[in-house]
């Protein structure tokens, strides 16, 4: 992701939390410490430490950390904010009790997609839950990201270490998908140490 993404307005990048992440948080979803992962701006994780969640967010894309941290202040959030690799969770050195991925998976070539899914098991704690809001096989056209199919985010994870909760039809709003795009929110449960 090149930091010049960020000089204008990523269609991603709509200023607010993504609708289903909210519902998410209202239907009991987040608890303890959270890692947003690709957070990029930082809508969802400041949204999430406003709920009284000790809110951590990720990018690689050093623009975008600024932003999530100029967001941060300008909220009065408690939402921290770092530039990392989500390729390279183990260099946090941290667990965390919810993981949320919303954007970053579909962006991901195979072989990035094999060693993230490695590297999370390194940054949640047992029972951690994993949650994933990615494009689905099921919308229309070529353009934007690859799309995932549910057996694909199966085949990933579970048993591997992972017991699925849930993947659901969802919406990923962006800019240019007035109705949202077609995605899943898949939830994962990390059994073992």
């Amino acid at each position: 992701m090149s930091t010049t993404l960020y000089d204008g307005a990523p269609i991603w990048e709509i200023d607010r939390p993504q609708d289903d992440i909210v519902r998410l948080h209202r239907r009991g979803g987040f608890r303890g410490d959270v890692l947003d992962i690709g957070c990029g701006s930082g809508a969802n994780a400041v949204f999430l430490a406003s709920k009284q969640l000790n809110v951590l967010g990720i990018d690689r894309n050093p623009a975008a950390i600024d932003q999530a941290k100029a967001r941060a202040t300008a909220m009065k959030s408690s939402a921290q904010f770092e530039v990392a690799d989500p390729i390279e969770l183990k260099k946090l050195r941290r667990k965390f009790d919810t993981i949320l991925d919303c954007g970053l998976f579909h962006t991901l070539s195979d072989s990035e997609r094999s060693v993230y899914v490695m590297n999370l098991a390194s940054a949640i704690k047992p029972k951690g839950i994993y949650h994933l809001l990615c494009f689905s096989d099921q919308e229309p056209g070529r353009d934007g990201p690859r799309r995932i199919g549910e057996r694909e985010l199966i085949d990933l994870l579970n048993m591997k270490g992972w017991l699925v909760e849930e993947i659901a039809e969802a919406r990923f709003e962006t800019t240019i998908h007035p109705d949202g795009a077609r995605a899943w929110l898949a939830t994962f449960q990390r059994h073992g140490s």
